[in-house]
Parts: structure tokens; C-alpha cells; sequence
């Protein structure tokens, strides 16, 4: 009886055995987890070798394969063998909360119903009655258009219209003032701000100087948050600050501008204020286009966490873009002409800018 009792208990205890035993392969962790997490990391080797253009889409075999892997791993491990994303992905990704924070802070609730605008008819008789008479301003339109048409218009409508949809010909009365009084080096420079969003979504305001005839940028202010009159005129000061003034400035028609300390600010540096066109961009196109540029090439492709941080790579665009990238409106040439030595195609090294974002090849 005793000998019975204990082959039943040997029994039991080499099930019980058994079982942990095939429970701790089976679980998370042990020899099959290492094994599960090396072949999922070969998977996503060759996931992202599959598309080399675009990212990888994942298929249906690909989301099993990961999953199945998953159960043999442990919690800690699953998160850190996730599936690799590439840097583009997490610049697209904040692009697009970047989008929808301004979208929703912006953007009306609901659709506002309003008058409609001029028909299609009247707006080709406005642009064309501009066309064959220049010199006529709005006012005059809109009467000629009321004594021929009898169809009562407001001139700001002329206005808006001609904005929108009338270009001069090119050279039909001359070269514009802002033109003529940039041919002089450092005589005209052009100041605009525009806004960009932080790593963590904080609304940064920029200020950029350029001179207009070597289309060189002169500096940057750079401030978080709501921008008033006095923050306006501390940002110009930082971007001018140790260089002569030039005798012109280009600006448009915010209200910031009209500021009595920005006016100020002006009489002291005994520089001339020149007003661009209202609601013309076309009338301020070197600066417009320099902050294209600077969200293309530079914001748009990296992030920034601080306005220190954002500062400093502002600064490092501005050197690349002053010394070593080649300008079409100025035939290939650089902003600032310095002596450089020339590279030969079997005896050069490459240099980094924007902590690498660029790299241009010079003599080694």
C-alpha cells in the first residue's frame, strides 16, 4: 500500500513537471522569445528592403507575422521591437498636427453662408477695362462700369477683384521703386515674420532681414508666443544687431508695423520706411520667397523643441545659405563673394551644413 503511495506521488510530481515546463516554453520569455524576436527583426529588414522610393506598406502575412511573433515575447520587449518607422514619417506626422492645431484654431465650426461675389462676366469686364486702361483706378472702374453695364458695384469689390486676378505687363511702366532703390548694396532691405510650431506644438514667431540686391539674409528674431509692438522691434534689433543700417527698409501693411516704438526705432537708425502694395505679394517677392525657402529646405525638415533651439539652427541655415548655396536669381553665385579655393573632380571632400541636413563638395 505504501509502495502504491508513493509511485502515485512520483507520478504526480513529474506531471506537474510537465506542465511548468511546457508552460514556460509556451509563455512569454525563455528560448522561444529570443527566438521569436530575432525572426521579427529579420521581417522588418526585409520589409523596409522591399520598397526602397517610398515607405513599405505592411500586408496582411506581414501584421499575422508580427502578431504571432508578439505572443512568444515579453510586455517590455514587444514595445521596443515595434515596427522601425523612418524620420520623414515622424516630420510628416507633426506636419500634420501642426496642420490641424491651426486648422482647428482657425477654421470656423461650420460653413458661413455670405453674399455672393461678382459673376464670372463682370469680373472678366473689370480685369479687361484695367487691361486697355492702365492709368484708371477703381473708383473710376467701378462708375464706368455702372454707366455701361448699370449694374451697380462698390469700388472695394474692383478692388478685390483686380488684387485677385489683374498681373501688368511686364516692363509696361517702368521698373517699381522698390526695384530701383534696391540696385544699391545695403541701400534696401526687405523685413517680414511669419509663424512655425515647435516639437511640441508652441507657436514660434520669425522675423527675417534680407538685403534685396545681394539677396543675402541680414538676420533672424526669433520669439514664442503672442508678438506686439515692443517684441516687433526687439526682434529687428537682434537680427540687425552688429551691422550698418541700410537706408531703405521694405515692409508690408501689418498693423505691428505702424507701431510708434517700430517707428521710432527707424528715425534712430535714420532708415526710410517703404510700404508694398496692399494685398499684392507680388509686390514684396524676394522676401516671399526666402521664407518658402526657409520652410521648404530648412523647418519643414527637421524639428525644434525651444526658441534658443530654433535660433540656432536658423543661424546655421543662414551661413549655408549666405556662403555655400548657389542662387539662380543671381546666376549661381553665392549671397556673400568670398576667395575659395576650386575643387577638382579627383581631388575634393565634402562639407556638412545644418548639422548635416546639406553637404556640398570643396577642395580638399
Amino acid at each position: 500500500m505504501v509502495g502504491k503511495m508513493s509511485a502515485m506521488r512520483d507520478l504526480i510530481i513529474l506531471l506537474v513537471h510537465g506542465i511548468a515546463t511546457v508552460a514556460r516554453l509556451t509563455g512569454p520569455g525563455g528560448l522561444r522569445a529570443v527566438v521569436a524576436e530575432s525572426l521579427l527583426v529579420k521581417h522588418q529588414l526585409l520589409i523596409l528592403n522591399r520598397s526602397r522610393q517610398r515607405s513599405p506598406n505592411l500586408r496582411a502575412s506581414d501584421r499575422i507575422f508580427a502578431g504571432m511573433c508578439s505572443l512568444f515575447m515579453r510586455p517590455a520587449r514587444v514595445i521596443r521591437s515595434a515596427i522601425v518607422i523612418r524620420p520623414s514619417t515622424v516630420l510628416g506626422f507633426h506636419q500634420s498636427l501642426r496642420s490641424r492645431k491651426y486648422r482647428s484654431l482657425f477654421s470656423p465650426t461650420r460653413r458661413r453662408t455670405g453674399p455672393k461675389g461678382p459673376s464670372k462676366e463682370l469680373v472678366n469686364a473689370i480685369v479687361e477695362i484695367k487691361r486697355r486702361n492702365p492709368t484708371w483706378g477703381c473708383p473710376r472702374i467701378a462708375q464706368q462700369i455702372t454707366l455701361a453695364f448699370g449694374a451697380e458695384i462698390d469700388k472695394d469689390v474692383v478692388r478685390r477683384v483686380l488684387a485677385a486676378r489683374y498681373r501688368p505687363d511686364p516692363g509696361a511702366s517702368g521698373p517699381s521703386w522698390l526695384t530701383l532703390l534696391g540696385h544699391a548694396k545695403d541701400s534696401l532691405w526687405s523685413v517680414d515674420m511669419f509663424r512655425c510650431a515647435s516639437a511640441l506644438l508652441r507657436t514660434h514667431w520669425v522675423l527675417v532681414v534680407m538685403d534685396q540686391f545681394t539677396r543675402r539674409i541680414v538676420g533672424f528674431g526669433v520669439h514664442a508666443g503672442i508678438v506686439d509692438g515692443r517684441a516687433a522691434c526687439c526682434m529687428f534689433n537682434h537680427a540687425v544687431r552688429g551691422q550698418s543700417s541700410s537706408k531703405y527698409l521694405s515692409s508690408d501693411n501689418d498693423p505691428l508695423y505702424r507701431f510708434h516704438g517700430w517707428q521710432a526705432n527707424l528715425r534712430v537708425r535714420s532708415t526710410t520706411e517703404v510700404k508694398t502694395v496692399p494685398y499684392v505679394p507680388m509686390s514684396h517677392p524676394y522676401i516671399e520667397r526666402l521664407i518658402g525657402t526657409l520652410r521648404r529646405e530648412c523647418l519643414d525638415r527637421m524639428l525644434f523643441w525651444s526658441a534658443r533651439d530654433l535660433e540656432q539652427k536658423l543661424s546655421d541655415f543662414q551661413d549655408f545659405y549666405n556662403s555655400h548655396r548657389a542662387h539662380a536669381s543671381l546666376g549661381g553665385r553665392i549671397p556673400i563673394c568670398a576667395r575659395t579655393h576650386v575643387a577638382t573632380l579627383n581631388h575634393y571632400r565634402w562639407k556638412e551644413h545644418c548639422r548635416g541636413l546639406y553637404q556640398t563638395p570643396i577642395a580638399a
